[in-house]
């Protein structure tokens, strides 16, 4: 049977979006054509990340409960990125942990009433995940299991996590315990449909490169990266001179870091470039602003443009940390420079 092309395209268009289209070939033999994927919506949404607002939830101002509606009648955002400090209990053998099964409900109905996504939870005080002793290793990685759970049940597509260990290790062997870890975790997560994602956060994983090598070292597609525009700072200044050289003495002679005001730092665009392949969300860290709204210590611009070089497609997360502005204004701040920037850079 003669294949008829325009038969066929006028066929095709009739068909549901499915994977495959079949036609018959010049032989008579049946053929399939796999049809483009085609993705729809825009190629970055915005989200909010829970620390934004920290000083107002650690001063009992706001309450963790009340933060979905707050942060939707105040920016305008209905996506989340909840931090495990806001909704746990203290374990002694397992760190932080979740509070129960009806305190979650709740959160989920919340979210749920209001039309909103849970993305993922950044979980801290949960153990070293690289720790170089073999048991509070294995204890730092059963301790993220609760939070597993607790992702799962929100509809989160990740929890984001640290890669540490003791510093004065080298490199090498802080990768090694690291992959370790995070390996075993991922491993964990993964029946679950869940991806355990790390950020650049202080230490060696404020180096791109390093943290790239140990996301490909692990080498499992649910583990990746959370690049956060500020974070690729090795050490910061914290205006205690003594404990900053200790904290800086270990790369302190690596032409990788250079130094300024906040401390002793790796080159964020660089950083961003290296964690992209691995990325499963972005972090745009936001301190300050000019008067024209941008960011003075991130070119937004100039990071966008690295992004949009990238496959990455999907949620740009709000992390407001500065002083200067309140929190609401920062967060709002914030969100104007992204949709600026997404509009020029395109």
């Amino acid at each position: 049977m003669k294949f008829d092309r325009r038969h066929f395209l006028s066929t095709a268009a009739t068909l549901s979006s499915g994977a495959f289209l079949t036609a018959c070939g010049e032989k008579g033999e049946e053929v399939v054509i796999e049809e483009p994927k085609k993705e729809a919506g825009p190629r970055y949404q915005i989200s909010l990340a829970q620390w934004s607002n920290h000083i107002a939830l650690k001063a009992g101002e706001l309450d963790n409960l009340d933060w979905p509606k707050f942060t939707q009648d105040n920016s305008g955002i209905n996506a989340l990125e909840w931090v495990n400090q806001f909704f746990s209990v203290k374990s002694d053998k397992l760190g932080k942990q979740p509070k129960g099964q009806d305190y979650l409900a709740e959160m989920k109905k919340r979210t749920d009433d209001l039309g909103m996504k849970n993305l993922l939870i950044m979980c801290d005080g949960v153990g070293q995940l690289g720790d170089f002793v073999t048991t509070k290793r294995t204890a730092a990685v059963e301790g993220h299991y609760a939070w597993l759970d607790a992702a799962k049940f929100l509809g989160c597509h990740s929890i984001r996590v640290n890669a540490s260990t003791d510093a004065s290790l080298s490199p090498e062997k802080q990768t090694d315990l690291c992959s370790d870890g995070l390996r075993r975790l991922s491993e964990h997560a993964a029946p679950m449909g869940l991806n355990v994602i790390v950020e650049n956060h202080g230490g060696l994983s404020s180096n791109g490169a390093w943290l790239a090598g140990v996301m490909k070292n692990v080498g499992m597609d649910n583990c990746g990266t959370l690049p956060d525009f500020g974070n690729f700072y090795v050490a910061k200044n914290r205006g205690k001179a003594e404990a900053y050289e200790k904290a800086k003495a270990p790369y302190a002679h690596d032409p990788a870091y250079t130094e300024d005001e906040t401390g002793l730092g790796y080159d964020r665009y660089k950083g961003v470039n290296m964690l992209l392949p691995y990325a499963k969300g972005i972090s745009a860290k936001s301190h300050n602003f000019d008067e024209q709204g941008d960011e003075i210590h991130t070119d937004y611009n100039r990071m966008f443009q690295i992004i949009g070089e990238s496959d990455y497609r999907g949620y740009v997360g709000i992390e407001y940390e500065g002083k200067e502005l309140g929190e609401v204004e920062g967060i709002n701040k914030t969100k104007a420079l992204l949709e600026k920037t997404f509009a020029e850079v395109g």
